[in-house]
């Protein structure tokens, strides 16, 4: 990480993160270094103290290991402080995130309390993986000024950030919550209300796949992991899904959805964007249409630059090593 200073963003801002433990942790530091003034809360104020005490320590070794900038423990001395009660954490709060464990009981208590306790206009979000946003906010008065903001662990150093109205929320707050997870250094998408969001729903259909292929006899699990990591979960750093069809070509999806038919019929049916997309002749970039219509012109430059990233990401494989889940090898050093 670079240790150029820059503006700090949320400087001025005061931000309040309910749950202190690994998840409403990152998300501090994450806030801290943007500027912000957090105050985390916790099932007492013991283990508050103890949680800051370990943001410290993290943001100590994360510069030790190149991964925060220099000085980052003491920004979160200066800028991170545990509440005595969740009340006194909201208190003058203009957001909070309400990180506390994934039991709707858990959360409603504690959405109801933030809710009683905050200012009527601070912005409340919930980082649940699954549990529907809509569900949670009838814990919360005014629910208007609630929405799911759901960091991915570790918080630090994954990109990646969903912000979930639900059909309730007022949608002119949704750009001011973007603002602070950007100034994160994170990524944004909104996502409909649903069962498991976007990001567990693929997350969970792929591992349902992955463990019937292990329960078949198929391949190992440690295979497995292998043909993900080196196939198609290698492209993914760079290219979504419908990234990946569409240079492929859908028609050469499609081909495989009827191949796959013949075992599975109901798991492995045609998706009918697909089939409609390739009965128009759109047939990714090789046609100059698809999914997401890249511009004709703009093809030798995707594949100039595909090519560029996979071998950049071996090179980047190649320099870090494996992976240290199994025994180190005989002349191998632990990592």
């Amino acid at each position: 990480m670079s240790t150029t200073s820059s503006p700090a963003p949320l400087q001025g801002r005061q931000i309040a993160v309910v749950g202190s433990g690994y998840m409403g942790g990152g998300i501090a530091q994450l806030l801290a270094l943007a500027g912000a003034d957090v105050r985390i809360s916790d099932v007492s104020a013991e283990v508050a103290a103890g949680n800051l005490e370990r943001i410290v320590a993290e943001a100590t070794q994360y510069t030790a290991d190149g991964l925060f900038p220099e000085g980052a423990a003491d920004v979160m001395r200066a800028r991170v402080s545990a509440a005595a009660s969740l009340e006194e954490a909201v208190d003058g709060a203009s957001f909070v995130e309400e990180a506390v464990p994934e039991k709707i009981a858990v959360k409603h208590d504690t959405l109801r309390r933030i809710s009683a306790a905050a200012a009527d206009d601070a912005v409340i979000g919930s980082n649940t993986s699954t549990i529907l946003i809509a569900r949670l906010a009838e814990a919360v008065h005014r629910p208007e000024r609630f929405l799911g903001v759901h960091y991915s662990n570790p918080a630090p150093f994954i990109p990646g950030v969903e912000i979930i109205p639900h059909p309730g929320t007022d949608e002119s707050l949704l750009p001011g919550v973007e603002e602070i997870v950007r100034a994160t250094g994170k990524q944004t998408a909104r996502v409909n209300d649903t069962d498991g969001f976007v990001l567990n729903r693929l997350q969970y259909a792929l591992f349902s796949e992955a463990s019937q292929l292990v329960e078949e006899g198929v391949a190992t699990a440690e295979d497995v992991d292998t043909i993900v990591r080196t196939t198609f979960g290698f492209r993914l750093p760079f290219f979504g899904p419908f990234a990946i069809a569409d240079m492929a070509g859908l028609d050469v999806y499609e081909f495989c959805f009827q191949s796959l038919q013949g075992r599975w019929p109901e798991r492995f049916a045609t998706p009918t964007a697909l089939a409609e997309l390739v009965a128009q002749g759109k047939l990714g970039t090789k046609s100059g249409g698809g999914f997401l219509d890249v511009p004709a012109e703009r093809v030798p430059e995707l594949v100039a630059y595909r090519n560029k990233a996979y071998v950049k990401m071996q090179e980047l494989l190649a320099e870090l090593g494996p992976a240290p889940i199994h025994p180190a090898e005989p002349g191998e050093t632990e990592q």
